[in-house]
């Protein structure tokens, strides 16, 4: 498993606005937005293209384009659709899934109560929107879920990471071809699970529910 952890003074000081109790939920949503969009660069690094010819206004030159089948993009719902438009922003060719997933806040483990995905993920690139890496519970069954359709390269985009949790996730994958992206790697997760410092409940702040 590869993890990247972004080091960019933007990203940081985006993150620090979000972790901020003051910020409101209108603010809140437009930084996620923004984050995913600068997390979403380093995530697609490796995503597949094939060659094309194109005609420019002064020559014929060889480009490329995304290659076929195309990227699945696939929140967890409710927070990481926070993170949608950052991402389809990048990769507007990219199709979208969903899998509603929820944490039971006793024991920490999460059930599935949605999804809609193709049968079959063999031959897709997938990347998973997670707000909030805390005990990896969610993220990991969230894959389990898309290895279970064939699915095989599998990227996550994450915010906030704890030690924690990458842990959870690194010995759960394995040797599969799974990569995370991170806005921040924090402390650690408290004894309810939350993450420290953080930035509270990510589908809270979006949405003004609680």
């Amino acid at each position: 498993m590869r993890v990247h952890i972004a080091d960019h003074p933007l990203i940081t000081h985006k993150l620090t606005v979000l972790r901020d109790a003051r910020t409101p939920s209108p603010v809140f949503r437009q930084l996620t937005e923004e984050l995913v969009t600068l997390l979403a660069y380093e995530a697609t690094r490796n995503v597949r293209v094939a060659p094309v010819q194109i005609t420019t206004p002064v020559t014929t030159t060889t480009g490329v384009r995304i290659d076929e089948p195309r990227p699945i993009v696939v929140p967890i719902l409710r927070a990481g659709l926070g993170m949608l438009e950052g991402m389809v922003k990048l990769l507007p060719t990219a199709e979208v899934g969903f899998l509603g997933m929820v944490r039971d806040e006793q024991t920490l483990q999460p059930t599935t109560y949605a999804e809609r995905l193709p049968a079959d993920l063999s031959d897709r690139q997938c990347f998973v929107l997670d707000p909030m890496l805390a005990t990896g519970g969610s993220l990991g069954a969230a894959m389990e879920f898309l290895f279970a359709r064939g699915a095989q390269d599998i990227t996550a985009i994450c915010l906030l990471g704890t030690p924690e949790g990458i842990a959870k996730i690194e010995e759960q994958v394995g040797d599969r071809d799974v990569t995370l992206v991170l806005g921040a790697r924090d402390e650690r997760l408290n004894e309810h699970g939350y993450i420290v410092p953080g930035l509270g409940d990510a589908g809270d702040r979006l949405y003004g529910t609680v």
